[in-house]
């Protein structure tokens, strides 16, 4: 039977610097660990959090001190729901603390919705979604104050983004009306041409193909074209990703996460905000700057977001199942 949480222990010696102490302590916070008896951090037995611990103790060992990492099953007095609820109160005073801070910028922007207001609001709300996405990956069993954190960072959203309350109708098409079709889109691909290209592979047809022009033939697919009135494209405030997802009523586990990715690298109107889309977009940036040929960048575009689909999805496969 696997175990359920992973505990470190440590000591460091009297004579290292304070420095190494206020290090090491800060590394378990950003972890998000735990602590249910003294001088114990656990976590749960999940892959990232060993990795983590088991790094965590080669820092500690390389600052000359000792550290142990041991799976266990549980603590004596304290069952698993208790353990659980340590999470949640650790996780509900960051929520809560976020919170106020989104309460302030919200009262704000009621009394005085003006451009410079509105502006200072953006920036301050971009830095409040990043520590809500650094919350959520420790906020390992999902506590209630999650949501309405979230709730509050939509409703600044919307206050800000007026555009974004009406989602752009798209129209639903079947999927078995596009088997066995050519796919055309613009030359040297970016971010939202290959995950629309990964989304068409993936979802709509595996052996769909997938041809570089400017121009669209009678018997082909468009999509991302400059000419919008081809195929799929840019509906309202969505990508094509998103319109293609739409289009074609792709509801898997993920797939939504990986949408705003898309979108928030895309259309930068910080709509969004996921930490991981900054390095997403440098690499693909890269590639640009390589001078790769178009088949070479979809090869590596189609390998690129697979992998990203493989961890949202994981991601939101454990948070459906923490929640119900």
């Amino acid at each position: 039977m696997n175990s359920d949480w992973v505990a470190f222990s440590y000591t460091l010696s009297t004579k290292k610097k304070s420095s190494s102490r206020v290090a090491i302590w800060r590394r378990l916070q950003r972890l998000g660990a735990i602590t249910p008896v003294a001088g114990v951090y656990i976590l749960p037995a999940i892959e990232q959090c060993i990795e983590a611990f088991q790094w965590l103790a080669q820092e500690v060992r390389q600052a000359e001190g000792q550290a142990v990492v041991m799976h266990v099953d549980g603590f004596d007095g304290l069952d698993q729901a208790t353990i659980v609820e340590l999470f949640h109160a650790a996780r509900r005073e960051d929520y809560a603390a976020l919170d106020a801070q989104a309460a302030e910028i919200e009262t704000q922007l009621q009394a005085d919705a003006g451009t410079e207001t509105a502006s200072q609001a953006q920036d301050a709300l971009a830095k409040l979604k990043r520590r809500f996405a650094e919350l959520s990956t420790i906020d390992y069993f999902e506590c209630y104050e999650r949501k309405t954190t979230a709730a509050r960072l939509e409703k600044i959203t919307l206050l800000l983004f007026p555009d974004t309350v009406t989602t752009p109708a798209v129209a639903t098409v079947a999927i078995a009306d596009y088997q066995g079709k050519t796919w055309v889109t613009r030359p040297q691909p970016h971010v939202d041409r290959l995950a629309s290209i990964w989304l068409i592979r993936r979802f709509i047809d595996a052996d769909a193909t997938i041809r570089y022009a400017t121009t669209v033939t009678a018997d082909e697919i468009g999509f991302d074209m400059k000419d919008t009135s081809i195929g799929f494209g840019h509906t309202g405030n969505l990508c094509t990703f998103e319109t293609l997802i739409k289009a074609f009523q792709i509801d898997a586990p993920g797939i939504a996460t990986l949408a705003e990715i898309v979108h928030q690298i895309d259309l930068q109107d910080e709509r969004f905000v996921h930490p991981e889309a900054i390095g997403i977009d440098a690499i693909l940036r890269g590639w640009l700057k390589q001078d790769l040929s178009d088949a070479e960048l979809e090869q590596r575009g189609v390998a690129l977001f697979e992998g990203i689909y493989q961890t949202v999805k994981v991601d939101t496969s454990a948070s459906l199942s923490t929640s119900s």
